[in-house]
């Protein structure tokens, strides 16, 4: 009998394979971090003899979910500037709040509690556009996250840099500093089209496909793409052709580009994003929230692109809550367009799991409950009045669970959460710290 580092046994998994295999009665082993083993209770429980056993009786066992958009940090300005359009949000509310109060410490603490929330609803990974990246992958490595992070570049200062050449010789930091971390991952992350020129959208691709001695970084690319009308029609007055296009010309559509929100995508569009391999992050509560529009998921989906889920930032969504954000992806896709067989609930747990990792280019370390893949698991406790009776997983996870359901959690193999208690994360300690960041703020935006 081989011994191993945890076990974990109970009624019902999802794998979130090809196959979308659901097993019952199912144990898992895991050993230094990665799955080794899945099958019958008694088969692996004959086999593997564990240090911790987790019993996971009245639940489902599946992958962490996969947060493929979000700020993390902004969970500092929740609420601070809601019921706006997206360009009044951001010129007039965001830019400016973050412009006065934005620095390390609130990066950091803001980064942790946003860790916190994660970790609560059952995310395991996320991919972060920020700024002080630096600091949330040190809050995301404390609280034991697996994470994808770039630091946000402007043609304009940030608080942490006063030139493009400072930004991005700090995303080279970060490359430096990040690149054989088993949970941190670094991704590069100009902002927009809108809000960056040519030759630094330019310089900042050359990076992400720089050579260092004889490896090379192919590094993701991730930027805000089409997410409102007015984006769409700025950008096409300002380069005379659509923004998908001038994509092309400037060498990013490759498997390598990460598109979040493309609200405004025309049938071409996702003809060119399919036929490049690009990916695209869809984030339904954010674009309803902002009034921006809805992103053509379906017909995306349909003609072969890569999409995962993601919240967006606590200002504009206000939760990180990947449950309700599954919820809300199936249900506008079917309002709008009066089809309640549109976007069912199997497509979008997938979207929030497997496809989300795919769309980071994480797929061979997460996603899904398989034989070498990391142990980023959740057990969500079914023994609950709005859980009963259970007919279809998937239509419980997306119609009628909510992160609150998420008992335990972890994440490369370690138990993050167990029985809804935070082990890496002093909770009450961090929202502390958070409120007394809030009370700044809140001076700040009456100055």
């Amino acid at each position: 009998m081989r011994e191993v580092d945890l076990v974990i046994t109970g009624e019902k998994a999802l794998l979130l394979d090809a196959k979308n295999t659901c097993l019952d009665r199912v144990a898992i082993a895991i050993n230094a971090g990665n799955i080794i083993a899945v099958g019958p209770t008694e088969q692996i429980t004959q086999q593997y003899r564990a240090k911790k056993t987790i019993t996971a009786n009245d639940s489902l066992i599946m992958p962490g979910f996969v947060n493929c958009h979000t700020h993390a940090a902004m969970t500092c300005f929740r609420g601070i500037a809601d019921d706006l359009e997206l360009m009044d949000w951001l010129n007039n509310y965001i830019f400016p709040a973050e412009a006065k109060n934005v620095n390390k410490e609130l990066a950091y603490w803001g980064s942790l509690l946003a860790a916190a929330e994660m970790i609560k609803s059952g995310t395991t990974t996320f991919c972060d556009m920020y700024i002080f990246e630096d600091e949330t992958a040190r809050a995301a490595k404390e609280a034991g996250m697996r994470c994808l992070v770039g630091e946000v570049l402007f043609d304009f200062p940030s608080p942490n840099f006063k030139t493009t050449a400072e930004g991005i010789a700090y995303t080279k930091m970060l490359i430096e500093k990040w690149k054989d971390d088993p949970l941190v991952n670094i991704i590069i992350e100009p902002h927009s089209l809108y809000t960056c020129s040519t030759p630094l959208l330019t310089e900042v691709k050359e990076l992400a496909e720089a050579k260092r001695l004889t490896e090379d970084y192919h590094l993701p690319m991730g930027l805000h793409l089409l997410e409102n009308a007015a984006e769409k029609k700025q950008l096409e007055e300002k380069f005379g052709k659509s923004a998908v296009s001038f994509l092309g010309d400037i060498g990013y559509l490759d498997e390598q580009l990460i598109a979040f929100h493309c609200v405004y995508f025309s049938d071409k569009d996702m003809k060119i994003f399919a036929d490049h391999g690009c990916k695209v992050v869809h984030n339904p509560a954010s674009n309803m929230k902002l009034a921006s529009g809805v992103a053509p998921v379906p017909e995306m989906l349909k003609a072969g692109i890569t999409v995962g889920l993601g919240t967006d930032g606590c200002a504009s969504n206000n939760n990180l809550d990947m449950i309700k954000e599954m919820s809300t992806a199936a249900k506008l896709h079917k309002v709008a367009r009066l089809d309640p067989t549109v976007m069912d609930a199997q497509t979008v747990v997938r979207m929030a799991t497997i496809e989300g990792a795919k769309a980071l280019g994480m797929e061979r370390t997460t996603g899904s409950l398989e034989i070498g893949k990391k142990a980023d698991i959740i057990i969500i406790g079914l023994n609950k009045p709005h859980l009963t009776p259970l007919y279809s997983e998937y239509s419980h996870l997306v119609y009628a669970a909510s992160g609150a359901d998420v008992d335990t959690v972890i994440i490369n193999g370690k138990v993050v959460m167990e029985n809804r208690r935070l082990l890496t994360i002093n909770e009450e300690e961090v929202m502390h710290k958070v409120r007394e960041i809030a009370v700044k703020v809140k001076q700040s935006l009456r100055e």
